[in-house]
């Protein structure tokens, strides 16, 4: 894989993870009070570091054809389960992610929590609340920075890809000091969930003893071949959807005015 295909694909996967962990931390910053709620940024990002610093180096030293099958396994489990929730989005099925709706959600759970004072955390609620949103998405920007760095031999370029992805997000966010609902998320959860299944396939096959024609190049064929499977299977979704609102329709008993 190219290193920028690396990059490319770290940013865009860290992105997506970054506008969910922002629009936490902005609804509970601005209803609570900035200072607990950085406070449970930074012991978020500290445990994050520790994880990277303790996982980066052991994954290196594990044999190459080993750590592509288990990375492979994990990839194929994320991708896939990424890319049946945006297949499911796309054709109607699934409601859309709308970062307005969670971000107004967000805001009024914290509106309506009472503060309580725990040693120097002014709001014990904010900062647990901004600690568990960057923990949890965070957790998932480590597992990929670490596994796709790790597999090309290469964490420092993961790990740059996913610092410049959070820093874009983070200061277009504080810019607005809203969620960054014109983000095409979706759309992004899309292309990450197909890249995420591709790699899962393309590193499963290795690990297990195959060996792809053209080796590297081969990735672009096999994500067309998903990227084109998954499009088809919007497009029969779609189908079987109206198919459905039309039975549905004519089912329905009929209102006084088209009796008449």
């Amino acid at each position: 894989m190219s290193l920028g295909f690396l990059f490319a694909s770290v940013f865009l996967a860290c992105a997506v993870e970054a506008v969910e962990a922002l629009t936490i931390v902005l609804a509970v910053g601005t209803t609570r009070g900035w200072r607990p709620t950085l406070q449970g940024v930074a012991a978020g990002l500290m445990v994050l570091a520790v994880t990277v610093a303790l996982l980066g180096p052991a994954l290196t030293l594990v044999p190459i054809s080993a750590l592509r099958l288990i990375v492979g396994g994990l990839l194929l489990v994320f991708g896939l389960q990424w890319l049946r929730k945006a297949i499911l989005r796309a054709s109607g099925w699934k409601d859309l992610h709308d970062e307005d709706a969670i971000y107004t959600r967000e805001k009024q759970a914290a509106q309506q929590a009472q503060a309580r004072r725990t040693g120097v955390v002014a709001d014990w609620y904010a900062f647990t609340l901004a600690f568990k949103g960057v923990l949890l998405e965070g957790l998932e920007v480590a597992f990929i920075v670490l596994t796709f760095g790790a597999n090309q031999h290469n964490i420092p370029a993961a790990i740059i890809g996913a610092a410049a992805a959070v820093l874009v997000v983070t200061a277009a966010g504080l810019a607005v000091r809203a969620p960054l609902a014109r983000v095409p998320e979706n759309t992004m959860k899309f292309a990450v969930g197909a890249m995420l299944t591709t790699f899962g396939i393309f590193w499963g096959a290795e690990g297990a003893g195959a060996r792809w024609p053209g080796s590297d190049a081969a990735l672009l064929p096999l994500l067309a071949l998903v990227v084109v499977f998954s499009v088809a299977a919007v497009l029969v979704l779609r189908r079987a959807r109206g198919r459905r609102e039309d039975a549905d329709h004519a089912g329905a008993p009929a209102t006084p005015a088209e009796a008449n």
